[in-house]
């Protein structure tokens, strides 16, 4: 249930690094302003700081997002998250999750992307997606019983990470919670000795649509767009 569309191969672009770190660090400042500044009492500001590390993001330039984010310094963060819901062509549901601070450009900016796209269109199709909390975790041992620490932090549901996102010789889970109980899942998991990968609320979708691959080119080009806009935070879609 946890599979979903992936940007493969979009993260090592060059061209896209510098969008991609000021996205890194908007997301930071989110998490730091809703969560506290300390990544240990904070599982969504600590997996946020580690994948913008992966990035080699400079530890500064995270510094300063906390900073920001937390109300450290003059600046204010005024970004909110507003999402928007419709339909990328061949009738693919397509859920896209903004962090803006102008409602009024972003609005207009996504709808025009749904208009240019190939029979794309906005729409409702929420009731196609489940909305859950998601943590995703490896940890050192790879005979380590993952179903017993879901059922020990209250998971509701646990699932294998794709190989690629484990290191050799440890284990990978996502591990799926209602929205209320991530933060007390991941700090959990924590305590158990897994590593976070990611601590969020995410669009699962519940069903995937059987496309061609000339199919799936045309709805990957139209989510590669909607990923391209600077206020675009996350692209949830209904494809593997």
């Amino acid at each position: 249930m946890g599979a979903q569309w992936k940007q493969a191969g979009r993260e090592a672009n060059a061209q896209k690094k510098g969008q991609m770190v000021a996205k890194m660090v908007r997301e930071i400042m989110v998490a730091a302003k809703l969560g506290g500044p300390d990544p240990d009492l904070n599982p969504r500001l600590a997996a946020a700081v580690e994948k913008a590390r992966k990035a080699s993001v400079y530890r500064d330039t995270i510094e300063r997002a906390i900073k920001k984010g937390s109300g450290q310094t003059d600046e204010k963060v005024n970004f909110e998250t507003v999402i928007y819901e419709g339909f990328a062509p061949h009738k693919v549901p397509v859920i896209v999750e903004c962090l803006t601070d102008s409602r009024n450009r972003t609005a207009p900016e996504i709808r025009n992307i749904f208009k240019a796209g190939t029979l794309g269109q906005p729409g409702s199709v929420a009731f196609f997606f489940n909305h859950l909390g998601v943590v995703e975790a490896t940890y050192p041992d790879p005979n380590r019983d993952a179903e017993a620490d879901a059922i020990e932090a209250g998971a509701e549901e646990i699932e294998p990470l794709e190989a690629e996102e484990v290191p050799p010789g440890q284990r990978g889970a996502r591990f799926l919670t209602g929205i209320r109980n991530l933060d007390h899942v991941s700090r959990a998991l924590k305590v158990a000795g897994w590593s976070i990968l990611s601590s969020e609320i995410r669009y699962l979708a519940k069903s995937f649509p059987e496309l061609s691959e000339a199919a799936r080119k045309e709805v990957s080009e139209f989510l590669n767009a909607l990923d391209d806009h600077d206020d675009v935070h996350r692209v949830y879609a209904a494809m593997r």
